[in-house]
């Protein structure tokens, strides 16, 4: 056979077989011929289509064989024989292109994996440390159980109503179509011409998503055909894979009840707050009936219609044999008795850490090639997370955010709290904000040409049935009249918090609270947000001093004195001289542990200059602060933005013996089966000597236990925390304005962060309650006090372990400061009602301004 352009030119064989066909059949292979031959080749087409030709020549010879081809029938014998040929050659190419998408007409079919192992989506859990559940990641909330888990009546409802004649048929009923007709005809239920197994087919491969269609979808009523081939095709298959029990159960398991319930357990549990096999007929019933119309027949929406949708499935089932009458009609007179425990994405514990969690997982699959969905495939995520310290974590921030609201909107009473480092308010700061905001762009859409428009729906008031407020017990919501304005000047006024609490030998984390309520405030505070630490970074820049070049020791000392740095930039002269927070300078010569307790503002930007921005920096990194930091003089007392999680991993370093542990939110994954598919690993890694670590330690101890220290306040909280010899060490961070109020803590069994702030920068306390001793420092030791109080934590308070390794720098019996204030003479030393000196208040310039102006100091 000769051959051109891979077409090539048909056969002898071929042009006599098609001859014999000949009309519009043999034309129509005739271009079945060519489209094949050009895309698999001419050669090997025309032996395919010889081998086809031969069967039925053969099948034809047969045929005639067993006829009188002389006798006066023959004719219309051998006309029905064509068209039973012509209408099998049509239906066999038909399904040929149905299960091949042959030149993408009818699109694709569920592959054989996917038939023998179908995914049903379902939701993601994640439990506690103690197998408590904290919260779900679903597109649709499903969890998939197998039959034993489900009452008998559930399948006895489903048959009786969708699929009567079910145990009688392999996946397409004719007779039960048929009767569809009927059934309508009388105005009885009859149920749906589409078996339970069809369905199924639909509802797990859904044929006709995008990617499921071919070129004929675009076709009216052939589309239609084709999509109810691929249904009866797949039901079919489904049958020949699985029972019958099993396609009931993953029936029951797919589909979707309402009210954001996919599956027969969250149902169950959703509707009824019960386990599935502990369902009784009636509510059975209700769930089957919901198949019908998941809104119209809601129990919870449309009541009456779902009393009435109930029955008519209680009498199916009466009609089936499963009921008898005078079941079914005692069953009818009683009223659905529902127990609704509706789930919404978000559990009341622990929501904020969620964003953190989805993107470790999604990276850690990337990473490991690992083929997972969060939202389907009902992983089992345990986290670090101890239920119990994350509840007093919340009560800690609830109860002090709720008293500091009240105070804060004391202050600010008659006036705004966005204002500018010189006090004046920010005009047009709501306006700005408003402008960000999806009201006022869908507005802006809508009025494209008429600002006032958009003015008076801004300013226009409606009910807004949900508004946060703080309540008697903690965060609430309320009712109010307010207008889009009104509601933005509300929020922007409310203080927010984050606060983590690790373990830091294994980097374990116990709870996180990102925010006071995650329903109204989504942002997370602990990873998401980045703010000037202030001065709880003065410890990064102490550790480059002893660990580092410097070698310092906590009995080194410095003169409380001014700091003047003057320098040329750009042919511009800069000048920074950093204030102490009450502008005083002692000139005492005093250890550098009493400067860190101090919080003096002067020593540490002398060693901020000794030791150098760039080193400083380096330790940063060493210590775990990935966070882009200005290598600039003012680093060291805190003027690079860092988040809370980072700050917490830094400090872990100081009760570790130097060693920086990755914090860790998950222990383990387990798939949908139950098979663990990732662990979690301790990396650990020596970051500075556990010399400097022991150091670092006993300096800030400093802050609870030298005079003066900032750390005082803890004394409130001394019976849970120092009894027993118990130890701490801290430090409070302040930033502009009292803007940033920051607490560092830990003790010999956990280290915990707290920060509490505005929304924005230019909101701030006016008075020394914005200092982190006061706005933040409570929450820490609120929560401390819940965890070494609860004996079934295992906490116990204690001193802080004896280092392993002798010290040799000198860090006890320094003496007291030299010159200006004696540790017994506190004169001149402003001091609040607890004995605490002034809290640091470090002013930092404007957020707009280029980073390298960032060594100035205005106060």
């Amino acid at each position: 056979m000769e051959e051109n352009n891979n077409t090539g030119t048909k056969g002898q064989f071929f042009k006599n077989a098609a001859t014999k066909i000949g009309g519009a059949w043999g034309w129509f292979l005739d271009q079945i011929y060519l489209i094949l031959a050009k895309i698999f080749g001419a050669k090997r087409v025309e032996l395919v289509f010889i081998s086809f030709y031969k069967v039925i020549d053969k099948i034809t010879g047969t045929f005639r064989n067993q006829f009188d081809t002389e006798g006066p029938y023959f004719p219309f014998i051998r006309g029905l024989y064509r068209v039973f040929v012509r209408v099998f050659i049509f239906l066999f190419f038909y399904w040929f292109c149905i299960e091949t998408n042959f030149l993408w007409l009818c699109g694709k079919m569920p592959s054989i994996e996917q038939l023998t192992n179908p995914k049903i989506a379902q939701s993601s859990t994640i439990y506690s440390s103690d197998g408590i559940e904290l919260g779900k990641f679903f597109t649709e909330n499903r969890q998939t159980i197998d039959s034993a888990q489900m009452s008998p009546w559930l399948f006895k409802a489903l048959i009786s109503t969708e699929d009567k004649r079910f145990f009688e048929h392999s996946g397409i009923d004719i007779q039960s179509m048929a009767g569809v007709a009927v059934g309508i005809l009388k105005g009885g239920e009859r149920g749906g011409g589409s078996t339970i197994s069809q369905q199924l087919a639909k509802n797990l491969y859904n044929t006709r998503r995008t990617e499921m269609r071919g070129l004929l979808y675009y076709v009216p009523v052939i589309s239609t055909i084709v999509y109810k081939t691929k249904e009866w095709l797949t039901a079919i298959s489904l049958e020949e894979r699985f029972t019958k029990g099993e396609i009931l159960t993953m029936y029951l398991n797919t589909v979707d009840y309402g009210n954001n319930a996919y599956g027969i357990r969250t149902a169950s549990q959703t509707y009824f707050s019960k386990e599935p096999d502990k369902l009784n007929p009636e509510e059975a019933a209700v769930l089957v009936g919901l198949q019908k119309g998941t809104t119209l027949y809601n129990p919870i929406r449309n009541p009456k219609n779902a009393l009435k949708r109930r029955n008519t499935v209680l009498q199916l089932m009466a009609n089936n044999g499963d009921l008898t009458q005078k079941q079914a009609d005692e069953l009818s007179k009683t009223e659905i008795k529902l127990d609704i425990n509706t789930e919404v994405d978000e559990d009341n514990k622990g929501t904020y850490f969620k964003t953190t969690l989805a993107r470790f997982i999604e990276k850690w699959a990337e990473t490991n090639e690992v083929d997972i969905n969060l939202y389907k495939d009902g992983l089992k995520i345990y986290t670090t997370i101890d239920y119990k310290m994350q509840d007093y974590a919340d009560k800690a921030v609830s109860s002090h955010m709720r008293r500091l609201q009240k105070i804060f909107d004391q202050e600010w009473k008659g006036r705004n709290p966005w204002i500018y480092e010189n006090g004046q308010e920010i005009l047009g700061y709501i306006d700005t904000v408003a402008k960000r905001t999806p009201v006022y762009k869908k507005l802006a859409q809508k009025f494209k040409n008429s600002p006032d428009s958009i003015h008076y729906y801004m300013y226009e008031k409606k009910k807004m049935t949900r508004v946060f407020v703080w309540g008697k017990d903690g965060a609430s919501s309320q009712e109010m009249l307010m207008s889009p304005i009104d509601s933005i000047i509300h929020y922007k006024k409310i203080l927010q918090t984050g606060m983590m609490a690790m373990d830091p030998f294994t980097g374990y984390i116990k709870a996180w609270v990102g925010g006071i309520d995650h329903e109204f405030f989504k942002y997370d505070h602990v990873r998401q947000g980045r703010r000037q630490p202030g001065s709880t970074f003065k410890p990064i820049l102490y550790t480059a001093a002893i660990d580092g070049p410097l070698n310092l020791s906590p009995c080194d000392r410095r003169t409380d004195e001014p700091f003047k740095k003057e320098w040329v930039e750009n042919g511009e002269n800069k000048v920074w001289e950093p204030k102490n927070a009450d502008g005083v300078f002692t000139y005492a010569s005093m250890t550098l542990r009493r400067a860190m307790a101090r919080s003096i503002n002067s020593v540490a930007a002398q060693l901020s200059d000794e030791v150098t921005p760039r080193v400083t920096v380096e330790y940063a990194r060493k210590l775990g602060i990935t966070t882009p930091l200005d290598p600039v003089l003012s680093i060291g007392l805190g003027s690079s933005d860092v988040s809370l999680y980072e700050l917490i991993g830094a400090y872990a370093v100081f009760a570790n013996g130097g060693e920086h542990v990755d914090p860790v939110l998950v222990s383990r994954i387990e798939d949908a089966q139950g098979k663990v598919i990732y662990e979690a690993e301790i990396k650990k890694q020596q970051v500075i000597s556990p010399e400097s670590a022991f150091l670092m330690q006993y300096m800030l101890r400093g802050g609870v236990e030298e005079s003066g220290g900032t750390s005082q306040g803890l004394w409130e909280y001394a019976s849970a925390l120092f009894g027993n010899g118990g130890q701490a060490g801290g430090k409070t961070g302040t930033t502009s304005n009292y803007s940033d109020a920051w607490y560092m803590g830990f003790t010999k069994d956990l280290v915990c962060g707290v920060w509490v702030g505005g929304d924005d920068r230019s909101i701030h306390f006016r008075t020394r309650m914005g200092e982190g001793s006061r706005s933040a420092l409570p929450i820490f030791g609120k929560f401390m006090q819940s965890v070494y109080t609860d004996k079934t934590l295992g906490y116990k308070p204690g001193p802080f372990p004896k280092p392993g390794i002798p010290i040799k720098k000198t860090y006890q019996g320094c003496g007291g400061d030299i010159g200006g204030i004696s540790p017994a003479d506190t004169s001149g030393v402003s001091l609040d009602s607890s004995n605490t000196v002034q809290q640091e208040v470090i002013t930092f310039p404007p957020r707009d301004q280029p980073a390298k102006d960032t060594t100035k100091n205005n106060r």
